[in-house]
């Protein structure tokens, strides 16, 4: 197992070994920890990696940044996490076909077959295999504080319930999530899951993580650690299924092997498309990474522009894709960090002067080279565009889809190649947002039988202010309450 190093965004080395970042979170200088290499498969290892299963895939894509954990452990805990009974089938991520269009094979990547429904519980199901793992051999606990949209919070919280070893703090914008969403998450009557309801918007709660996560003293005393994307255990998870996805695009399309497919990915965060980028930097043959946005378009402008601004609450707009209402995305840092070349003053300047500033410019030659080499296009749609396009979908493929997938396929079919196969990925099943399909197709999408009246059972919440002193006021008490 070769040696791999981590390093802060913002200039620390020697962040430690994999399972050491696993358990931070930030780093210690307020940035996100990077791998000190990218491992490249050629095209007789893409190849031999083309016959595994998900699981099998999983342990030897992991692999290369899992630095101390052998294989034999690691494949047993990707079979942990990556079982039929939790997602449906051996294939974890089934490819669907749903059709020709331009001249070009449209699928979509099923992501959403999991626990709760949504695709963070790729990456979740295997962070608490991780977790309880580390933990266990490091003879130690760990308070997971997290930031959610709608799907993070859950998918974090039914990974995690059955660890002994852990207790979940998670933050989510009062009025912000679907009915749904809200209902899977605060139903959890498990006395380690504490759901903290924030007024303002997700960025406001991902702030309060932050905040909290920088006091250095307080985060080592009371054994905070992370679950949002700024978790690179959450990234590295997610770049699992975007080799899978190509596999199968190549074996069911029949295209020479090596041969380029373009991703449709729904953002908000900027961690799901991350994951497709560094796939992409390890070998895989991608040719566009279609950024799909909402109304809240901050990424968009950025692709078109250069321009980097984030928005304030009166400017975040809640919208019927509500687990993109983001303005303000944790993960383009890391991207950042790679298109000015892996130069940390840089990035330590430009982040002061958005935080200052609110935003920043990327415009000289060789950084803007770097952004189109990323093979990175963007796009955006609006309320209408989503009712439109479930309506279409369901009308020419018999699929139902939700909401934020929608957004995905509709900026996809803006950027279609032709004969370059487009895989559309599924981000929820259309459950968690029925008043949007209802509203397209004038009926309730099937629920499944788990979930059935999970909106009539009794929720546990606690609203908090929405400043940083409240937030780690309610952590201390809590925890030197279990720990008494």
């Amino acid at each position: 197992m070769s040696f791999i190093s981590y390093s802060s965004t913002r200039g620390l080395k020697n962040l430690g070994s994999f399972s050491d970042i696993l358990l931070e979170g930030l780093a210690p200088d307020g940035g996100l920890a990077i791998p000190s290499r990218y491992k490249f498969f050629d095209k007789n290892e893409l190849k031999d990696l083309s016959k595994l299963s998900y699981p099998e895939l999983a342990s030897h894509v992991l692999k290369c940044f899992v630095d101390d954990i052998d294989i034999e452990t690691l494949k047993r805990l990707c079979d942990s996490a990556y079982t039929p009974e939790s997602f449906g089938s051996k294939e974890i991520t089934p490819l669907t076909y749903l059709g020709m269009e331009e001249n070009t094979d449209i699928f979509l990547l099923e992501l959403s077959n999991g626990p709760t429904l949504a695709f963070k519980d790729i990456a979740m199901q295997m962070l608490g295999q991780f977790f309880e793992f580390v933990l266990e051999k490091k003879g130690s606990t760990l308070n997971i504080l997290g930031a959610t949209s709608g799907d993070t919070g859950s998918a974090a919280e039914y990974a995690m319930k059955d660890k002994s070893k852990i207790s979940v703090f998670m933050l989510s914008p009062e009025g912000r999530m679907s009915s749904f969403q809200k209902a899977q998450m605060y139903s959890l009557m498990d006395e380690k899951i504490h759901n903290l309801v924030i007024p303002g918007t997700f960025d406001i709660c991902q702030d309060l993580v932050k905040g909290v996560s920088s006091d250095i003293n307080f985060k080592n005393k009371y054994r905070i650690g992370s679950v949002n994307s700024i978790n690179w255990g959450r990234i590295s998870s997610q770049i699992v299924y975007y080799f899978y996805g190509y596999f199968r695009a190549i074996e069911k399309t029949g295209n020479p092997f090596m041969s380029p497919v373009s991703f449709s990915v729904p953002s908000g965060n900027f961690g799901n498309i991350l994951s497709g980028y560094t796939a992409k930097k390890m070998g895989l043959p991608i040719q566009n990474l279609v950024l799909a946005t909402n109304e809240n378009d901050v990424l968009d402008e950025f692709f078109k522009t250069g321009a980097y601004r984030v928005r304030g609450l009166s400017e975040t707009f809640k919208t019927s894709s509500p687990s993109m209402d983001i303005s303000k995305a944790s993960n383009f840092e890391r991207f950042i960090y790679d298109v000015v070349d892996n130069d940390f003053e840089r990035v330590c300047s430009l982040w002061k002067q958005l935080n200052l500033q609110g935003n920043f410019l990327i415009d000289d030659v060789e950084s803007i080279r770097n952004i189109k080499k990323s093979g990175i296009v963007s796009g955006s749609s609006n309320h209408q565009n989503r009712l439109e396009t479930i309506k279409n979908v369901k009308e020419q493929y018999s699929r139902i889809i939700d909401p934020h997938t929608a957004d995905g396929l509709f900026v996809a079919r803006k950027n279609l190649k032709p004969e370059i196969p487009m895989i559309c990925l599924e981000t929820a099943l259309p459950v968690k947002f029925a008043e949007t399909v209802f509203e397209s197709l004038g009926n309730i999408p099937q629920t499944p039988l788990k979930f059935i009246d999970v909106e009539k059972k009794p929720q546990k919440i606690k609203n908090i202010e929405a400043n940083v002193e409240s937030l780690k006021s309610f952590i201390k008490e809590e925890i030197e309450k279990n720990d008494s």
